[in-house]
């Protein structure tokens, strides 16, 4: 499934979980999914756990992350290291 077939399964609407990007026609968050990913869930198991999401669904949310990283600018927080 190519980029923007992935990103058509993201929803944001402000009625919706306060317009967080969530997977369209539910209300599973994006961030939500991504901290399952960070806390070491593989997506085998989230889909096992949340039988309403589909792989497409996941990998959706990797990549709304990825697309939102690559139009971000960051600051650093500090100057150490600079």
């Amino acid at each position: 499934m190519d980029d923007s077939k992935l990103l058509e399964r993201i929803a944001i609407n402000p009625k919706v979980m306060v317009g967080k990007p969530v997977i369209r026609g539910t209300r599973f968050t994006v961030q939500h999914i991504l901290g399952l990913l960070a806390s070491g869930m593989i997506i085998d198991e989230i889909l096992q756990e949340y039988t309403g999401l589909t792989r497409e669904d996941v990998l959706a949310s990797i990549l709304l992350a990825k697309e939102s990283l690559e139009t971000t600018t960051f600051a650093p927080l500090s100057s150490e290291g600079v």
